[in-house]
């Protein structure tokens, strides 16, 4: 028998380096370098590793929960425009941007468009008389309108791209008022370089017309605008003629916002160009302070928007000058994108164009084109241009919603849901 006085019991822990099989490692496996596990169990028990850990986790909290307030939020939007606005609204413009320049891709020479010109989206010019005295509406096809007090008929414009196409340039009847056009519209190529493209041109007669300006849910964000929403409800619908998106977001449009009483981003600022909406629907465009555009009791809203790119008719040198910094950060850093913009005419008529494979300059040199004798620049790049118009039909009080361009992101009924920025809304008087 084995002596009992020499006879021990060894306890190892499970796991103890002092027992020659228990290395932590299955039985076989190559021993890994000394004391790494006893590491990663330091590590864990480390106080700056658990709260690098807890960062970490809250981090992620805060993303999920501001990400995804962001994308489901009330205002309408792609992902990608909603993922992208909210980069910019958290300091990482320079991000967004640097992916837009991977994804750009410049503009298509040459060719020839996708749709016809000779009255894709607009209805031809309506003979007055032909419908019965109040019906508000979209014209039939006839023949053109005789010239209406004040306004006549406007003349066809010459396009920049050379010889014409079938239609282009001859303006068409969008939207009648008491049996007399309201707005026409027409189609140019931008120029004679991207002759594939096509920019959207509307005269708008503000006799026949009342303007409002609407807030966005996102940007000018909630507030006491006297009753004006983001959204263009069902009982709000009655006579809506037209819509067209604003500006820059505020914080970037070199200006402010103003809304029956209240104020955003800021006081508005001399010198800026600004469309301004009076509360008996009338509607101008020029430079904030100069030529009578001040505030007064009559001003319901003032939207501000960089500076004027057509003054006196004439396209200022400075439409050239430091296109990225003074007039958008656009896709890629392309000159030429989706841009918009909005003018007044010498008799009063409001000029609103749109469309791609436009630089500052071609969206001025159209304005200008099509009469503005002073005009501004709107919001740009594809997810934020649009222009719609509508078809009351059988339906006035739910009228259909029809994009002027074809190939514009947004949807025609894009304001009939809340939207993310702010926009306008024409109706008939």
């Amino acid at each position: 028998m084995p002596d009992s006085g020499t006879s021990r019991r060894v306890r190892v822990r499970r796991g103890d380096p002092a027992d020659s099989g228990a290395s932590g490692l299955p039985e076989g496996a190559p021993p890994g370098p000394p004391g790494s596990g006893r590491s990663r169990r330091r590590l864990r028990d480390r106080r700056g590793f658990r709260i690098a850990a807890a960062v970490f986790v809250l981090i992620l909290a805060w993303f999920s929960w501001s990400m995804g307030h962001a994308l489901t939020s009330p205002g309408g939007g792609t992902i990608s425009e909603r993922a992208a606005e909210w980069a910019r609204d958290h300091d990482l413009g320079p991000v967004v941007t640097f992916g837009e320049w991977v994804s750009y891709k410049s503009p298509k020479v040459g060719g020839k468009p996708s749709f016809s010109l000779a009255g894709q989206g607009a209805a031809a010019p309506k003979q007055a008389g032909s419908r019965a005295p109040g019906r508000r509406g979209p014209a039939a096809p006839a023949s053109p309108a005789p010239p209406q007090p004040g306004f006549a008929v406007p003349a066809p414009l010459t396009s920049p791209a050379g010889k014409p196409l079938p239609g282009e340039g001859r303006w068409r009847s969008l939207y009648v008022v008491n049996n007399v056009p309201a707005i026409y519209a027409t189609f140019l190529r931008p120029d004679s370089v991207h002759t594939s493209f096509v920019a959207g041109i509307v005269s708008m007669n503000p006799h026949l017309l009342r303007f409002e300006l609407r807030p966005g849910a996102e940007d000018p964000g909630p507030g006491s605008y006297g009753g004006a929403g983001p959204v263009l409800a069902p009982g709000a619908r009655h006579g809506l003629a037209a819509t067209f998106n604003g500006g820059f977001k505020i914080a970037s449009s070199g200006g402010g916002f103003y809304l029956n009483g209240t104020h955003r981003g800021g006081p508005l600022r001399k010198g800026v160009a600004s469309m301004v909406y009076y509360r008996d629907g009338g509607f101008k465009i020029g430079t904030w302070d100069e030529n009578g555009l001040v505030m007064s009791p009559d001003v319901a809203g003032v939207r501000q928007n960089l500076l004027p790119i057509v003054l006196g008719g004439k396209v200022p040198p400075t439409v050239d000058q430091n296109v990225e910094t003074n007039w958008g950060a656009t896709l890629g850093g392309g000159y030429y994108v989706w841009r918009s913009g909005i003018g007044m005419t010498a008799d009063g008529r409001i000029i609103f164009v749109y469309g791609p494979a436009m630089s500052v300059r071609t969206l001025a040199s159209l304005l200008a084109r099509a009469g503005a004798v002073t005009a501004m620049e709107l919001d740009i790049n594809p997810d934020w241009t649009n222009f719609m118009y509508y078809q009351p039909g059988k339906h006035p009080f739910n009228p259909k919603p029809v994009s002027l361009l074809p190939d514009q992101v947004q949807p025609p009924a894009r304001y009939f849901s809340p939207a993310n920025r702010d926009f306008t809304a024409v109706f008939a008087r």
